[in-house]
């Protein structure tokens, strides 16, 4: 297993929501223009309320990506009958540049976590080519990454990165 995947399978985004995959593009994900998402890091949902941007840290301008963003732990982490929670899905990325040059297809919805911790998963997929993802969710409700994957043909991630978020109260948000 790689070491960047440790994060992954001890935060359970590997196997809950993401088969095993080998990394081979490296994604950066920053909020409010200073505040990089790395693995398991917590952000207060205020934090977190404009979508972040997405850097593509490899391929070329002929290579295209698809990003997806899910949050699993719907509506509480202990018990997640809505699994997953769709925030976010991105086509046509030009590799080398950030998600602002793709396709929103799905528009960001700031995560507002009820119950418990929950995880936002931010994954990265390669396409076959521009345009190459067709099939688009009608819900937001009970998303399926794998499915999503499957569906638009575009094989196991190339990247993925997770943060937690919990409520945020009236105290800490002063």
């Amino acid at each position: 297993m790689s070491r960047a995947l440790e994060p992954l399978v001890v935060g359970k985004v590997i196997g809950e929501v993401l088969d095993s995959f080998n990394p081979t593009v490296k994604m950066a994900a920053t909020y409010n223009s200073n505040k990089q998402v790395f693995n398991g890091h917590e952000f207060f949902p205020s934090a977190i309320a404009a979508k972040p941007r997405v850097e593509v840290q490899g391929g070329d301008l002929r290579s295209f990506f698809t990003l997806v963003m899910t949050d699993p732990d719907v509506p509480g982490p202990s018990d997640p009958y809505l699994r997953e929670h769709l925030h976010w899905i991105v086509t046509d990325i030009p590799g080398t540049t950030d998600a602002s040059f793709g396709k929103e297809v799905v528009n960001y919805e700031s995560p507002k976590p009820n119950i418990g911790i929950h995880r936002f998963i931010l994954v990265l997929f390669q396409q076959t080519h521009r345009g190459s993802v067709k099939n688009t969710p009608s819900s937001r409700d009970r998303f399926r990454t794998r499915e999503f994957a499957k569906d638009n043909e575009l094989g196991l991630p190339v990247a993925a990165v997770y943060f937690n978020a919990q409520r945020e109260t009236a105290a800490r948000r002063r």
